[in-house]
């Protein structure tokens, strides 16, 4: 678990403010649940069988002799809150989260064991546009924040009765090999067979080529579905490819499987995963409620962001001033300039001039407004330029009446 120093703090602001502004447009609205739930809610939602639960999940018992667990992930706390509240009475539910998430897992390049992701939650949602709706949000979301060689990955798990027939086959196939599998698959192959086609052991990946397809076992109505989303996908102009062995590693999915990856995050390469989970609402106790979403690990998010969002934002004006008369006089120009949304930064030191400057031109402000004992006497202000850009008369120095502040922002403006 790390700590998010200023520096980076601010670029996560930019991101979460370009992702609100995404989600605005969509007509999404924001849901925050609480960090700590029973444990039963990620057993029961995610599944027993998956390494979330199994191996990940940091649980303890309360004062009260009840199990609790740090979220793992954003779904699952608010299908439950969706339930509890009955937030479905009032129709379909388009929502989107942020916050921390914690596995117990070991600690890699854009994943610690505290890591925050954002997702997206579409509830009481059958069509297969919003399928394609819900990966168009986050495929222009990573696009603004500036994310290059991205690929779409496509799957259909298919229906519960679908994956059923399936599972007993690769079941089988699998079976006959059993000595020829890692040592995670073959506990797997009782518990969960389906999980196994997302090994990331190399021989297991290798065998596998000739394990059987999912893809062979869709229903009429599972294929139609799936091939519709890739008509609309391509109407969208949003390219991807098909991977047949693409699961995803929580037990709540059917249907559409998705995950964006990036080349540039080595073996653990998803941006962003998700799909439908039809038949979680139901089984933690509510309706049947069709339901599709997905998620973005922050932390990978970050490592790949652009430059623009990475830098951190120079303030407009950097204030420089000595003497105590001079100091009221700065605090007082700092508010009123604030107060228009200029960015402002007040030095403190009291040190000379020179050396103000100094940091005055290291903050990479564009103007610098001098005050000192003479200004105050006179009631000016005194602006410099530090930076040449948009320098249309040549001018470098500017002086203005303390009653004048309208023509010094109006000179900022230029």
């Amino acid at each position: 678990m790390v700590d998010l120093l200023p520096a980076q703090s601010e670029s996560w602001q930019k991101v979460e403010s370009i992702a609100r502004t995404h989600f605005s447009r969509a007509g999404l609205k924001e849901i925050r649940t609480p960090i700590i739930e029973k444990t039963e809610l990620f057993s029961r939602g995610i599944g027993e069988g998956t390494d979330v639960v199994g191996k990940e999940m940091y649980s303890f018992d309360d004062r009260g002799g009840r199990s609790c667990t740090l979220r793992p992930e954003g779904t699952a706390s608010v299908a439950r809150s969706i339930i509890q509240h009955g937030l479905l009475n009032k129709g379909p539910q388009r929502l989107w989260y942020e916050g921390p998430m914690f596995r117990y897992e070991r600690p890699q390049a854009g994943r610690q064991r505290q890591f925050h992701q954002i997702g997206v939650e579409f509830v009481g949602l059958a069509s297969v546009i919003s399928d394609a709706e819900a990966i168009s949000i986050a495929w222009d979301f990573l696009k603004d924040i500036g994310l290059k060689d991205l690929t779409l990955e496509l799957n259909s798990l298919g229906s519960n009765e679908d994956r059923f027939v399936f599972k007993e086959e690769l079941k089988e196939w699998l079976e006959k090999r059993f000595d020829l599998l890692d040592e995670d698959s073959q506990k797997r192959i009782k518990v969960n067979p389906l999980r196994i086609l997302d090994s990331k052991n190399n021989d297991t990946k290798k065998l596998l080529h000739d394990a059987p397809s999912l893809n062979d076992f869709l229903s009429k109505e599972s294929k139609t579905r799936f091939d519709y989303l890739q008509n609309l996908l391509d109407d969208l102009n949003i390219p991807y490819k098909i991977n047949y062995k693409l699961v995803r590693g929580l037990d709540y999915y059917s249907h559409t499987a998705f995950e964006i990856t990036s080349d540039h995050l080595g073996s653990q390469a998803t941006v962003c995963g998700g799909g439908r989970y039809d038949n979680l609402i139901s089984e933690l106790g509510g309706q049947k409620t069709p339901s599709i979403g997905w998620a973005i690990g922050m932390e990978r998010l970050l490592i790949l962001a652009s430059d623009s969002i990475l830098t951190s934002r120079s303030p407009d004006v950097y204030v420089i001033h000595r003497g105590l008369e001079s100091e009221k006089l700065a605090l007082n120009i700092a508010r009123q300039l604030r107060s228009i949304n200029f960015s402002i930064e007040l030095d403190y030191s009291g040190s000379s001039f020179s050396k103000q400057f100094k940091r005055a031109d290291k903050s990479g402000a564009d103007w610098a407004i001098v005050i000192g004992e003479n200004e105050v006497l006179k009631g000016q202000l005194k602006m410099k330029r530090l930076r040449n850009i948009g320098n249309k008369d040549g001018s470098k120095e500017y002086i203005f009446s303390t009653g004048e502040l309208d023509k010094l922002i109006a000179k900022l403006n230029t």
